[in-house]
């Protein structure tokens, strides 16, 4: 039955993963959110479906595994954690009670808000919140899990009608949370495969004009930057599981993340029945390795001192490989689409290009893939966009490979990082002077509206061009020309001396040399610089310096 629900869940997700897409604050034609879920969800499914299995605890965690190899983009991330705590709340469970399943839905909101550095209320997060907390006061009396099921729906629904009171964006365009639709549209499945019905057709019974996204504006983005590091040693071991130990000191992962909480932060526990794998940061690394050897063998173990700013590898008792190729001391992994900006991003340095962007975020594993494929002893990831940034940091703490992420959202910014990045320095020092460097560019973006919308004072008109400045629209206009020109107005200023022109592949050549004479003309002492991106959706992205 678990089982079912879970592949009803991603099947009904999938089935409206496009509606979800289209419902943007921002009238962009990027639509990632439903997308994300449905990849992430469908990857959960998949691995369950390998299972073949009766019993819960395996089932969820078969769940678990995929969804977390396969998530995509901020919400596909948040879902995956969701999840993994709902996994662990059943450990060890065949058989699943109405309480059983009501206490593990509310160890995946712990589990999801432990992953979230700083969460804001209005999101998924809390429409997975207060769904957990009524099924906890439901199963105290209610035994029927169809029951229980129906109020975890009913509470999710309306939780995700209140989220415009929470988050002063949505209350602004008048619309409610995706993510947590998302969220909602999983648990309409799992209701319809527990009471043996059909699937609802569309979306649950929320006003379509409720239904818009508002994960892209920076408000709700914001909620997924990370805190500055805190403690001095980034510690990554693994603890292979030996049945002596476990008898003296039973392994709870629960528990075990617990205490290293305690001691550390950016702290992330997977494990199997054979091995559980740490990446924490700690003033006390050793401690750390302590705990672990509890239930086992150190196996992997690397510590770096980020203080000191390099790194030492300790206490690993394997030998290492010889190959014919030694790994390279640096490589840069990026996200980007269009041809053309692939092949300056590889001109400018870069080791492996993902293509990938707002319309196709790319999962976890094929981050961590790439990272793999970089071969280098230390790698510098360029998300680019702001709903890869927890993708990348999630593939950064999976893979052996020494990993910085730059929070990098734009192309432009990843160029600029790219550009202030330098061989000879360690890796602490290129991820700071990479990320001052991509705070100092200023992006601007020309698509088209997919809809009438209004935000930020500003009237919007489907097929409309909008001009765009580092994530605000700024300006509407029906000529593409006109658009530019509005935008160029509002970026450039005196001290400004380059701009940076990347067309996409919907413009002509002539277009982009008017562009240039009126830059010139316009702006006399602006020195400009042009690439043919072959992007799709941005006409043009901008940058200025």
């Amino acid at each position: 039955m678990l089982t079912n629900m879970i592949l009803t869940g991603a099947h009904h997700l999938a089935n409206n993963a496009k509606m979800i897409d289209a419902l943007n604050v921002f009238p962009v034609p990027d639509g990632d959110t439903g997308t994300n879920m449905n990849l992430s969800m469908t990857s959960g499914a998949n691995e369950v479906k390998k299972l073949n299995s009766s019993n819960a605890s395996e089932v969820a965690n078969a769940f678990s595994k995929g969804l977390l190899m396969g998530a995509r983009g901020n919400s596909g991330v948040i879902l995956s954690q969701i999840f993994r705590g709902f996994a662990k709340g059943m450990e060890k469970k065949e058989t699943l009670t109405a309480e059983d399943f009501a206490m593990a839905v509310d160890f995946g909101v712990k589990t999801a808000y432990k992953a979230v550095m700083k969460p804001v209320e209005g999101t998924i997060l809390t429409v997975v919140k207060d769904a957990g907390k009524k099924a906890v006061e439901t199963a105290k009396t209610e035994t029927d899990i169809i029951q229980l099921m129906e109020v975890i729906l009913e509470e999710a629904k309306a939780s995700l009608k209140r989220t415009p009171e929470l988050l002063p964006v949505l209350k602004e365009v008048g619309v409610v949370d995706s993510g947590g639709q998302g969220l909602v549209t999983i648990y309409e499945g799992f209701l319809a495969a527990l009471k043996g019905e059909e699937l609802p057709e569309g979306l649950s019974n929320i006003d379509m004009e409720e239904m818009v996204n508002a994960e892209h504006h920076k408000v709700t983005q914001d909620f997924m930057d990370t805190s500055d590091i805190k403690f001095g040693y980034c510690t990554e071991f693994m603890v292979k599981f030996e049945e002596e130990k476990l008898a003296e000191n039973p392994y709870n992962e629960d528990e075990f993340r617990k205490e290293l909480s305690e001691i550390g932060d950016s702290l992330l526990v997977v494990s199997d029945e054979d091995i559980v794998k740490v990446h924490v940061h700690s003033e006390t690394p050793g401690t750390c390795l302590t705990l672990g050897q509890r239930y086992g063998s150190l196996i992997n173990m690397k510590i770096e001192n980020m203080r000191e700013q390099h790194s030492a590898i300790v206490g690993d008792t394997q030998k290492k490989k010889v190959t014919e190729e030694e790994k390279k001391k640096y490589a840069i992994v990026t996200v980007a689409m269009g041809k053309g900006i692939k092949e300056l991003l590889e001109s400018l340095g870069a080791t492996v290009v993902i293509e990938g962007g707002q319309t196709m975020n790319p999962s976890t594993q094929d981050i961590a893939d790439a990272i793999k494929q970089a071969n280098a002893r230390n790698v510098i990831v360029l998300p680019n966009n702001k709903n890869i940034r927890m993708a990348a940091d999630q593939a950064a703490e999976l893979v052996e490979e020494t990993v910085a992420v730059v929070p990098t959202t734009t192309i432009p910014q990843g160029i600029s990082a790219i550009l202030a990045f330098h061989p000879e320095s360690d890796i602490e020092t290129n991820q700071q002077t990479m990320d001052s460097a991509r705070q100092q560019v200023k992006t601007g973006q020309i698509t088209y509206a997919v809809r009438d919308t209004q935000i930020n004072g500003i009237t919007i008109e489907k097929d409309n061009f909008m001009g765009i400045i580092d994530g605000d629209i700024k300006s509407s206009h029906p000529n593409r020309e006109e658009a530019l020109k509005l935008l160029l107005k509002e970026m450039i200023s005196d001290d400004d001396e380059i701009v940076t022109v990347l067309y996409g592949e919907d413009v002509q050549s002539s277009e982009v040399e008017k562009l240039v004479a009126y830059i010139e003309s316009e702006y006399e002492d602006i020195e400009v610089e042009v690439h043919k991106g072959d992007q799709p959706i941005y006409s043009y992205i901008l940058s200025v310096e």
